[in-house]
């Protein structure tokens, strides 16, 4: 497994008209974002980096939403992703679409976002799965330094461990697209549904939706044990009772 940070600076795309198919992805992000954006609630939401400022989240139920981007233009915000200018527990909900794809070290970003995020508050998650089609095409010479191949893709399966590690717990998790084209959707939506799992596995793009737990998932069990007292064992007090007897006879 390749590590995950590297010493390596990444083209990150402001806009989702830079990606090849942008429009289609777009629109398959803004259809699962129109699901869960009803069921996130609190004060403050933030939107980070372009592609997640070009989605729509009007029917969330949280109002005051930040964007945060440099280049932009719908950007509220103008700040470091690494660098986030925001107090610690601060935020509500966090979109962080295809960030991690561009980004020289997704440790350092994911914990500097769980550090802004309020407990049991939501982090939605969107990148690129390698094990698909589109990871594939990221091999071929003349289009590993275009986008999206020139970034970097990371299976739904680490997101999620990753996630883990932080104390999030995973609510949701959609993989899909396993034909990642805008034409003919009807035939491909047919061959997805009929390769059931297998086309889920192969999907080019994940959905991940986390919560952020107070207290860890998995229960420590701690490593002390009470003791026994011997003497209230019935082995040791019949013992006790039968030397007794035998004093008193001496």
């Amino acid at each position: 497994m390749k590590p995950a940070r590297i010493q390596k600076s990444f083209v990150q795309p402001h806009s989702w008209q830079q990606l090849k198919n942008g429009e289609w992805v777009v629109e398959s992000i803004q259809t699962r974002l129109d699901e869960w954006c009803p069921k996130l609630f609190g004060y403050h939401m933030l939107k980070l980096g372009g592609l997640s400022c070009e989605l729509t989240t009007h029917n969330c139920n949280i109002k005051h939403q930040v964007n945060v981007d440099i280049t932009n233009p719908l950007h509220s915000v103008i700040a470091d992703a690494y660098d986030l200018p925001f107090v610690e527990k601060s935020i509500d909900a966090a979109l962080v679409c295809h960030q991690l794809d561009y980004c020289s070290d997704p440790h350092r970003l994911l914990r500097e976002i769980d550090r802004i995020i309020i407990d049991d508050g939501h982090i939605i998650l969107t990148g690129f799965n390698p094990i698909s089609l589109t990871g594939a095409a990221s091999l071929l010479p003349w289009r590993k330094n275009n986008l999206p191949w020139s970034g970097r893709m990371f299976t739904p399966y680490r997101i999620k461990d990753w996630l883990g590690l932080l104390n999030y717990e995973v609510v949701h998790c959609d993989t899909y697209a396993l034909f990642p084209v805008r034409r003919g959707k009807a035939l491909t939506t047919w061959l997805e549904h009929g390769m059931g799992a297998c086309a889920s596995t192969f999907g080019s793009v994940y959905f991940i939706v986390a919560k952020k737990r107070m207290y860890p998932l998995k229960p420590i069990k701690p490593h002390w044990k009470v003791k026994k007292r011997r003497g209230l064992s019935p082995a040791s007090v019949g013992f006790n009772k039968s030397l007794s007897g035998t004093e008193n006879k001496g």
